[in-house]
């Protein structure tokens, strides 16, 4: 089943940028899963076992090094990377 995902990290500290650029950076070496960037959250495509994996692995590095770190993450199981999404008319 592929899934898509919207996720935001939070890290509650005074140096928040980088640890957030590390947590995408890791999210781009595996090759099985689409990453695509934006300002306000970053998006991951792929296999659900695969994402869920990759993620499971990525968050609990953050949060063993940062444990004040806030995730929001929003999924839906289908695949939206190339989705035409229009603004209401």
């Amino acid at each position: 089943m592929k899934i898509s995902v919207d996720i935001s990290m939070y890290p509650l500290q005074d140096q928040y940028c980088q640890p957030i650029v590390n947590f995408i950076n890791q999210l781009e070496t595996f090759p099985e899963v689409s990453i695509q960037r934006n300002s306000m959250s970053t998006h991951i495509y792929g296999d659900y076992a695969v994402v869920m994996a990759c993620l499971n692995q990525e968050i609990l590095k953050v949060l063993e090094s940062i444990p004040e770190t806030v995730f929001v993450i929003k999924l839906i199981g289908t695949n939206r990377e190339k989705a035409n999404i229009r603004a209401c008319e």
